[in-house]
């Protein structure tokens, strides 16, 4: 997954970030890295925020409103955990896990606290205070442009989300896609200002009121109509041609589009995929929060309809329970793993022992 990635300036002594933008790549100074850090804490410092980001991204392409079940133990219960997650993530990383006098060393359920942990113990390793708040400053500007992203605004830091591919898709990111479509069907802007899964909703709307115009003058169907002019211009068809077929039964461009997103992904999350339209209990809610109805995606004439609220509204997650992807999932407990450490000045945690449920 593209995200944020840091790194390490040797000839500079600056700790940098670079982020994708759909076309290029963005960079900006971080902090200065204190001479007396050797390259094996920096590079471990880089690696570290590098796999924090990936845990607080990894939150906003896979939302809980995208899971099957918010119940118990179940993935959408887990991802609701990991967002959860957000508010400790700062204070982990000035007040990490240490191991104790007797080694010992907690390690988290939750992945995006786990990863906050190590970041703090990283810095903790190099312990220079002017880098520690320059990073933490940083780090809080990660988790803005999260909530940025998760709210439909890709301005500013929140930008790299146009190369992330989201399991559910913003109302407002929908209808703007559309009426740049509408403004430039060759989508141009597509690339750069919208996230890929909303981009793609509304590229099937249009793709749909083009193939119904072409019946209307051809006569050829929906199987046939992008193989054809495949013939005098090439192009991908199949992905084109399925998601035809697929709008003939379900007649919901987002319907269509975050099935398919989803289940590309679930083999990811061990998730059983789903059939785009079926009609099934699991299909008619991977994109929906909970308590609500997703109103029909497309309609009558050129106007786009998308679920009224689909974005913003999460399930009220349980407290006091283990989160996020854990080794043995204990109903009623919030007590984290402890792993025993080689001594009590390791810096890095334990893997955890047991299987990944």
């Amino acid at each position: 997954m593209i995200l944020t990635r840091y790194a390490v300036d040797e000839d500079s002594d600056t700790l940098v970030r670079t982020w994708a933008v759909g076309h290029g790549t963005r960079a900006a100074i971080v902090a200065t890295l204190p001479s007396a850090a050797g390259s094996p804490q920096r590079l471990a410092l880089a690696a570290a925020l590098s796999e924090l980001s990936e845990a607080l991204w990894r939150c906003y392409t896979h939302p809980a409103s995208a899971a099957p079940s918010t119940e118990v133990n179940t993935e959408g219960w887990r991802r609701q955990q990991s967002r959860d997650g957000f508010e400790t993530v700062l204070a982990a990383i000035m007040d990490p896990h240490q191991p104790d006098e007797d080694g010992y060393l907690t390690v988290e359920y939750d992945p995006v606290q786990e990863h906050a942990h190590r970041a703090g113990r990283a810095l903790r390793a190099i312990g220079d205070e002017p880098l520690a708040k320059a990073v933490t400053a940083d780090v809080q500007e990660e988790l803005r442009a999260v909530e940025s992203a998760e709210r439909g605004d890709l301005g500013g830091r929140a930008s790299q989300a146009v190369v992330l591919s989201r399991a559910d898709a913003s109302p407002l990111q929908v209808v703007a896609a559309d009426a740049a479509l509408a403004k430039d069907p060759r989508g141009s802007e597509l690339f750069v200002e919208f996230d890929p899964t909303a981009a793609s909703v509304a590229a099937a709307h249009r793709l749909k009121a083009a193939a119904d115009v072409t019946l209307e003058v051809t006569g050829l169907t929906a199987e046939r109509v992008v193989v054809t002019a495949d013939e005098f211009e090439a192009l991908p068809f199949e992905t084109p041609t399925l998601v035809l077929e697929l709008l003939a039964v379900a007649d919901s461009p987002y319907r269509v589009v975050v099935d398919l997103v989803s289940d590309a992904g679930s083999p990811a999350t061990r998730e059983p995929p789903t059939t785009p339209g079926n009609g099934s209990g699991a299909a008619s809610t991977a994109a929906t929060p909970v308590g609500q109805r997703c109103d029909q995606v497309g309609g009558e004439g050129d106007e786009l309809h998308v679920p009224a609220a689909a974005s913003t509204a999460r399930p009220h997650a349980m407290r006091g329970e283990p989160s996020g992807r854990t080794d043995r999932c204990v109903r009623g407990t919030a007590r984290p793993v402890r792993t025993r450490s080689p001594n009590a000045t390791c810096q890095r945690p334990m893997k955890r022992v047991g299987n990944r449920s």
